[in-house]
């Protein structure tokens, strides 16, 4: 069936055998779109879902991690973190933005992603992390290992973009970061999101190479 049509990009791609120290993206929209796309969730074709909010634009590559969501165990993650209460995830497969020195010129592509971390955001209180990486055989951001080895300049541009993209400047913002997290802490949000896709839509958490991939830290 697979060979005659378009597997869906959230629940028919594998995540990557590697996963989660190499992942495979499903990427939307790139720098250069003037509005956003989103997969609709039941076609799995790309819709678009608002045009960019003045001259607020994606600094990366973004998309998501095919067969992840955000739900139970990636909240119960943001709160142990956090501090604060969290309680459900946004309902949405895991965002990732990836870093590349070239440039991509459209979306709907798959590519190889390597984490290097992530925020910890909360959007109107629910879980809504963003993972960051690289493209796997970047050459220049390849050298990158854990988002400590980023200039704050970058992260910060990040930040800006994820604290401002869905409002208007009369608007308060309901999104907070409240954390920046390393390599090993992404890996372990990107395996709760795994893990809650699993609870959700059934038993794909095995990758091709048949390894179950399950949260090291005690799911609450």
């Amino acid at each position: 069936m697979t060979m005659h049509y378009r597997a869906h990009p959230w629940h028919g791609i594998d995540p990557g055998a590697d996963c989660p120290s190499v992942v495979t993206a499903f990427i939307e929209i790139v720098p250069s779109d003037t509005v956003k796309y989103e997969i609709d969730k039941d076609s799995g074709y790309l819709k678009i879902d608002r045009p960019q909010k003045f001259s607020n634009m994606i600094p990366t590559l973004y998309g998501f991690i095919p067969r992840t969501y955000c739900a139970e165990s990636v909240a119960a993650y943001a709160a142990l973190k956090s501090g604060k209460k969290v309680p459900h995830g946004d309902g949405d497969p895991l965002d990732i933005c990836v870093l590349s020195e070239r440039t991509v010129t459209h979306g709907d592509i798959l590519l190889q992603a390597v984490p290097i971390g992530g925020f910890r955001l909360l959007d109107g209180g629910e879980a809504d992390d963003k993972i960051i990486a690289v493209m796997k055989g970047d050459e220049f951001y390849r050298q990158w290992r854990d988002v400590s080895n980023c200039p704050p300049s970058y992260i910060d541009r990040l930040k800006h973009y994820f604290l401002t993209y869905k409002h208007l400047p009369s608007e308060q913002s309901v999104c907070e970061i409240t954390h920046v997290y390393g390599r090993e802490e992404a890996h372990e949000v990107i395996r709760r999101a795994m893990y809650d896709y699993d609870n959700h839509y059934g038993d794909i958490s095995k990758t091709k190479s048949g390894k179950v991939v399950t949260p090291i830290a005690a799911v609450k």
